[in-house]
């Protein structure tokens, strides 16, 4: 098994051994994204909401480029607070631990994919066309972030057990989205009934599907371009939802 495999099979188990399996039920998603609660559950010494927001940003934009280039374990808060810009002291105004700053990263990932998906159902000109739009923009975003989702699947494993939770929700969330998506086509007669597990098996699919242009793209970009990938991808996940 390679290392990058390694990490993602540990990180996969890691998630698996937090709590109980949750359901499609247990989360609740919309077309509208979300607000994000990341920046209220990290612990700081600062009042300001959007003071703390900006910071977390800026924190996070200096953080996720070394956490890839460096890994977790041998990054410091002194570099990241270095490459922010900021002294080490006010850091730990923001955060109280470089683990809060990987949770920060990937609640900052998992947004970037929500929000991205979320915007292609508002313009989904509806039938077919609705799934085919989401699943376009989602594998664009898995593109466009490929190092970011592969730095989840790596470091979660370094989480504690509330933050390894938190982004085991997210994932599910976002692919609530696509289980929403099948619904309404089913709804509308676009779409044969399926089976609530089977929409959730398909829903999976098409989240792991953009996954692994990230894990294996060290084959695939070199024989397919981004949109032969989303083509042909297309096709198959339209064909299982027949």
């Amino acid at each position: 098994m390679t290392d990058q495999m390694g990490a993602w099979y540990q990180s996969e188990r890691a998630l698996g051994q937090v709590g109980p399996a949750l359901t499609f039920r247990q989360i609740t998603f919309g077309v509208v994204m979300e607000q994000r609660h990341a920046t209220r559950e990290i612990p700081t010494q600062i009042k300001n909401p959007e003071l703390v927001e900006q910071r977390h940003r800026q924190i996070v934009d200096a953080a996720v480029l070394l956490f890839i280039n460096q890994g977790f374990h041998k990054t410091t808060t002194r570099q990241i607070a270095r490459s922010a810009g900021i002294s080490i002291g006010s850091l730990y105004e923001y955060i109280a631990s470089k683990e809060d700053i990987l949770y920060l990263v990937c609640d900052a990932i998992h947004a970037e994919v929500e929000l991205g998906v979320s915007e292609a159902m508002a313009r989904a000109s509806g039938g077919r066309s609705s799934l085919a739009e989401v699943i376009r923009e989602y594998f664009l975003v898995c593109n466009r972030m490929n190092d970011h989702i592969l730095l989840i699947y790596q470091e979660t494993q370094s989480l504690p057990p509330q933050w390894r939770k938190k982004v085991l929700e997210n994932e599910v969330r976002i692919t609530g989205i696509f289980m929403e998506v099948l619904e309404r086509l089913i709804s509308s007669g676009e779409l044969p009934h399926l089976s609530e597990r089977s929409m959730e098996l398909v829903a999976h699919n098409i989240s792991v599907l953009g996954h692994m242009w990230t894990f294996r793209r060290w084959f695939l970009a070199r024989h397919y371009s981004i949109e032969d990938y989303i083509e042909l991808q297309t096709e198959f996940i339209l064909g299982i939802s027949r």
